[in-house]
C-alpha cells in the first residue's frame, strides 16, 4: 500500500499546554513554530508515524516577562535545547474517532515515553481540492521529568505551579500530492 504524507497547516493548528498556576487558575501558552508530520499507509491513521518538532523559542503565554522566563534555565534552556520533539511508537485504535498515540517526547536532552489521547474530527476537501484530516489531541506530563523543577512556595504554604502540564492541541493535516514516477 502506498504510504501517505499529511503536514500540519499551522495557520489552522495549535500546540496549546496549561499548568495550575498559585493552586486557584491556570496559565495556557503555545508554541507557535512547529511542524506535524504524519506518514500513513493510505488514509489509515491506525498506523501512522507521527513525528512532531517545534522550536522552544516560539513559546507564547501572551505575557512577554513570562515567555523570557520560560526560555532561561529555570524552565527550557532554549539556547542550550531549542526544539521539542515528540516521535510516535505505537497507535492503537480505542473507537472509530479516537486513538491512543504513544510515543517518546525529548524536551531539555531528555527523552521520555508519553501517551496521548487523540480524537479524529474527520477528513473533508477544502474549496482548493486539498483533502484534509482535523484532529484534537490532549495529554498530561510531570514536568520535572523533564527536569523543569523551578517552582516558588507561597507564604499560605502552597507552591505557585503544579507539576501536571496538560497538553491540549488542535491539528489540522493537510494531504501531499503523491508523485507519480513517468
Amino acid at each position: 500500500m502506498t504510504q501517505t504524507k499529511w503536514l500540519s497547516d499551522v495557520t489552522h493548528s495549535e500546540l496549546g499546554f496549561k499548568i495550575r498556576h498559585l493552586m486557584i487558575s491556570n496559565v495556557t501558552g503555545s508554541f507557535r513554530d512547529f511542524q506535524v508530520a504524519v506518514d500513513a499507509p493510505g488514509d489509515d491513521f491506525s498506523k501512522a508515524q507521527v513525528k512532531l518538532t517545534a522550536r522552544m523559542d516560539s513559546v507564547s503565554t501572551n505575557n512577554e516577562q513570562r515567555d523570557a522566563h520560560l526560555r532561561n534555565s529555570d524552565f527550557f534552556e532554549v539556547e542550550k535545547h531549542p526544539e521539542l520533539e515528540f516521535v510516535s511508537t505505537g497507535i492503537e485504535r480505542k473507537s472509530e474517532d479516537t486513538f491512543e498515540l504513544r510515543g517518546n517526547l525529548t524536551l531539555k536532552g531528555i527523552t521520555r515515553p508519553v501517551q496521548l489521547h487523540v480524537e479524529h474530527n474527520g477528513t473533508t476537501k477544502d474549496p482548493w481540492g486539498n483533502e484534509r484530516a482535523g484532529f484534537f489531541v490532549t495529554g498530561k506530563i510531570e514536568r520535572s521529568q523533564w527536569g523543569i523543577n523551578f517552582n516558588s512556595v507561597l507564604e499560605t504554604g502552597g507552591i505557585a505551579l503544579g507539576e501536571e502540564v496538560k497538553i491540549q492541541s488542535e491539528l489540522e493535516l493537510v494531504k501531499q500530492a503523491v508523485a507519480v514516477p513517468a
